[in-house]
């Protein structure tokens, strides 16, 4: 921060050689100056002090971005909620949320083996893919600040990586999660984690493969995230609740469905995860 000084006043000697009345109106004259000069400094201070307000307020190039509120993300081109849109016209309706299908898209339904309840889908497009997941939230406040928190911490006590990046939806989460591997050596996998906080619900989605490490790849699984509605129905639910999904009729009596383990290929987050059953088209 920058510090300002009052310069000093300087006094000045009285001339020789010169008359009782030329030395008066010299004095007068120093008088003026002098006052003058008072006048200039006290605006020099008042200067000094809004500079250096705004020095203190300035942030270094490489400070990290000011977070943005997750209920203050624009969502004016999605996601969006179900009373935001006419009608699903073009997207898969699986109850609480509604995908739009991308070219040669791959579609699994997470299913808890416990309960046989549906819990998230994940879009597989080329080497991308993006698991989605709809949870209630509170009226009034968000929860993905928090989540995220909590999916920072858990995945650094566990030995991984994690760096918030501003994005077009708000935070992300860019982390790497240890793995060990075949050898016994740890491994890494980079995924990203994105939550768009809506009207009492909250999309978390997770994009690994190349939609975490490829800027291109990473673009066009945000637009899918974007294109989904979300249903959040009228029943009452506590915070973090999953919201349940259905399959389409389409899908239920053509598809056949083939369970996949989900195996060690966890991702640390505040919510349970079950095994995954692929549909096969």
């Amino acid at each position: 921060m920058g510090i300002f000084r009052r310069k000093d006043k300087t006094e000045v000697e009285p001339s020789k050689n010169v008359t009782p009345e030329a030395e008066e109106a010299v004095a007068d004259d120093q008088d003026v100056v002098v006052s003058d000069e008072v006048e200039a400094n006290d605006a020099d201070a008042d200067v000094a002090d809004e500079a250096e307000v705004t020095v203190d307020d300035e942030q270094p190039e490489d400070a990290p971005k000011a977070r943005i509120n997750s209920r203050d993300v624009d969502r004016s081109s999605g996601p969006y909620d179900r009373t935001e849109v006419d009608d699903l016209d073009g997207r898969l309706d699986f109850g609480s949320v509604a995908i739009t299908p991308i070219a040669d898209m791959e579609l699994r339904v997470d299913i808890d083996e416990a309960s046989q309840q549906f819990t998230g889908l994940t879009a597989i497009v080329g080497e991308s893919a993006c698991q989605l997941q709809v949870f209630a939230a509170p009226k009034s406040t968000g929860v993905w600040d928090d989540i995220r928190g909590e999916i920072y911490d858990n995945l650094l006590g566990s030995g991984g990586e994690a760096q918030e990046k501003t994005g077009d939806l708000g935070v992300e989460l860019h982390v790497r999660m240890p793995a060990q591997g075949a050898d016994g050596r740890t491994t890494y996998s980079p995924a990203t984690f994105v939550g768009v906080d809506g009207p009492r619900w909250f999309l978390r989605a997770v994009f690994s493969g190349k939609a975490a490490m490829d800027e291109g790849a990473h673009g066009e699984m945000l637009e899918f995230v974007k294109g989904c509605v979300v249903t959040r129905g009228g029943e009452p639910r506590a915070p973090r609740e999953l919201l349940p999904l259905t399959l389409p009729e389409a899908t239920e009596t053509e598809a056949d469905l083939a369970v996949e383990d989900a195996g060690d290929n966890q991702v640390p987050n505040p919510f349970e995860r079950g095994p995954e059953i692929t549909e096969v088209r």
